[in-house]
């Protein structure tokens, strides 16, 4: 059967169709064009039977009339109804009623039309979809629970800037992100939070954000069972994006899994800055739970909040030792040099000698803060003072109490601290989780590994364990659970430990990892040592690089295992506890040890939330404190 042809009236309504689709413009045009040829059809009628509105009406006059009737139905009942006036022609009468019916429908069709167009342009203001015309942003691609915490930092370090923004560009609707951004912060004080609907991933979504023109860049990886393929693919956007600047971006992402770390390297390049949540978390967790307060140190040094990390070049110290830069500022609290070709140096050797051109690495309220002090430095005193060797380590015994993730690389962390001969016991809740562990305890060099199967939370199973004779407890939430599950489990174990602990009368050193930061105020009744709060952690590492992505060779020097960590160390074994002593003082006991003091910790203070859980990094110099047993002297140091 051969082929059939297209009839005029089909192409005059596929034409007809195409105009459609042009949008509210396009059928007010047709409506136009209807009322004309309503309008024009009965002026023509009017003058061929010699009839009109009014007497001896011309065809202008008839055409006006009509006009008017499609516009306003109620002229109608006006014809001939003037004192005076002759009764209407029946043929005007007719022609009248059909324009006016006609106007009826182009008015209504009209208003409905320019109602619909307002509504979707509305929308399209609701959703999002204009472009962003700030400069000099912070932009966030994404959105998890980890934005919260990010815009709470970056509130605090924006205070002192002026016109400050954040700009959140995610696949959710603006007026919820609003709504949930204004719920959790009343009042943004200087800054202002502008947010998006979009995709990072469509280069023509990502240009809303207007990226090109942010100081910087955040990626957050998306609650997806493939967050890294998000985090690349949005990263490659950014980097390979035919509009991108000259100049390098400022990135800072999260990668879950170290296989997609050589890929997102690749796509970064030296633009982006990675770190790894699980690796992170579980570096703090193992250093944590050999030393009580340190979770709240790491806080301190991560928050804008109070003190932080900063870069200062000093020409001033040109050519003096590192010991003697550790004197030179009353209000900042040395910590390491960053030399000219971007090598960092945390707690170098004393006599390490400051080049031209070097950074001093400091621990300061502010980066305007970090100044020279005038005068002499205080005396010290050194009849304060004690020396002697540590005491040796002895093997120690650490219990892991549910089973995460993060299990594996805690115990790999572990073994890379602890004394030769040290146990590690892992109990999980079902023999899946068990069988993990057979291959990673071959490869362990000081850890001895055993493993069980148990349920945690039943008080029958933490009895049976002899939990009072580990050293150190670390209880994890399950990977597998829903995250107020998993905090309700940790929750209900905490609770069981903290009355076996009542009962024996035994101290407990519990380090507890929670996954919502709303659940550790009510973790905090168990009186747990340390709490790890992961998404917390996270969101202020990624806060603290997009302010200065220099800090993450700092970071990667402390949580590494090479080199110098912070330690929390009995402050007796550096100075009479007797005796009130300033914090030069302090910074001379430990740097005849090779360590820098950055801080302490006031044992009474430990379960007082307000005061930091007695942590005090980058104290008043010159103020006199007199320490007693339990007090620890924070240090950077090799061990």
């Amino acid at each position: 059967m051969g082929r059939q042809p297209v009839t005029l009236c089909a192409r005059l309504r596929y034409a007809f169709e195409n105009t459609l689709t042009k949008g509210p413009a396009a059928m007010i045009g047709w409506l136009a064009l209807f009322s004309l040829a309503i309008i024009l059809i009965a002026a023509a009628l009017m003058q061929l039977l010699q009839v009109g509105y009014s007497e001896n009406g011309s065809f202008v006059e008839n055409f006006w009339n009509s006009l008017m009737r499609t516009f306003d139905a109620g002229n109608m009942a006006g014809d001939g109804a003037g004192e005076g006036a002759e009764p209407a022609n029946w043929w005007v009468r007719c022609i009248a009623l059909a324009v006016t019916l006609g106007g009826i429908f182009v008015i209504s069709t009209l208003i409905g039309t320019l109602t619909s167009g307002i509504e979707s342009k509305l929308e399209d203001l609701r959703k999002g979809k204009s472009k962003v015309l700030e400069s000099g942003h912070t932009l966030i691609l994404g959105w998890s629970p980890k934005v919260f915490t990010i815009i709470s930092e970056l509130l605090i370090a924006n205070a002192n800037q002026r016109n400050a923004s954040i700009v959140i560009l995610a696949e959710l609707d603006k007026v919820e992100m609003e709504d949930d951004i204004a719920t959790r912060f009343p009042s943004t004080k200087n800054t202002r939070i502008i947010c998006r609907t979009g995709s990072s991933l469509d280069l023509d979504e990502l240009e809303i954000a207007n990226p090109h023109e942010a100081r910087s860049i955040i990626i957050l990886a998306p609650d997806v069972p493939q967050p890294d393929i998000y985090v690349i693919k949005s990263m490659l956007a950014l980097t390979n994006n035919p509009n991108r600047k000259a100049e390098p971006y400022q990135i800072v992402a999260e990668i879950h899994e170290s296989g997609n770390m050589e890929a997102a390297r690749l796509v970064g390049g030296k633009e982006a800055v990675l770190i790894q949540p699980g690796d992170l978390i579980a570096r703090v967790i193992a250093q944590t739970c050999r030393q009580s307060g340190l979770s709240a140190v790491y806080t301190e040094l991560l928050d804008f909040d109070g003190a932080e990390i900063y870069y200062s070049e000093q020409p001033a110290l040109t050519g003096k030792t590192y010991r003697d830069s550790l004197f030179a500022f009353a209000t900042s609290t040395v910590m390491g040099i960053f030399r000219q070709d971007g090598t960092v140096m945390i707690n170098p050797p004393m006599d390490t000698v400051i080049r031209a051109g070097d950074q001093i690495i400091a621990i300061s309220e502010d980066d305007d803060t970090v100044k020279m002090a005038d005068g002499p430095t205080p005396a010290i005193d050194h009849s304060a003072i004690r020396s002697g060797p540590p005491a040796p380590s002895a093997p120690e015994s650490t219990i892991i109490l549910g089973c995460s993730d993060l299990a594996g690389f805690i115990i790999r962390e572990l073994d890379n601290y602890v004394p030769s001969g040290s146990l590690v016991t892992v109990v999980a809740p079902d023999s899946d989780h068990v069988e993990r562990f057979h291959d990673l305890s071959e490869n362990l060099k000081h850890l001895s590994l055993s493993h069980q199967v148990g349920n945690t939370t039943e008080r029958a199973v933490l009895d049976a364990l002899d939990i009072t004779s580990f050293n150190h407890i670390i209880l994890l939430c399950s990977s597998s659970l829903d995250v107020q599950e998993a905090d309700a489990r940790t929750l209900i174990t905490l609770l069981h430990l903290r009355n076996i602990a009542e009962e024996t009368g035994r101290d407990l050193n519990i380090v507890s990892e929670m996954l919502d930061p709303r659940n550790q105020a009510l973790a905090e009744v168990a009186k747990a040592d340390d709490f790890i709060v992961s998404d917390k952690l996270v969101s202020l590492m990624l806060a603290q690089l997009s302010e200065n992505k220099h800090l993450h060779k700092v970071f990667v020097d402390l949580f590494h295992d090479e080199g110098s960590e912070i330690y929390l160390k009995p402050i007796s074994d550096y100075i009479a506890t007797d005796t009130p002593v300033d914090f030069y003082t302090l910074l001379n006991a430990a740097a005849e040890r090779g360590e820098t003091a950055i801080g302490y910790r006031i044992a009474a203070r430990s379960t007082d939330p307000k005061n930091g859980y007695g942590v005090n990094c980058n104290p008043n110099k010159s103020e006199r404190q007199k320490f007693v047993q339990g007090d620890k002297l924070i240090v950077l140091a090799e061990q």
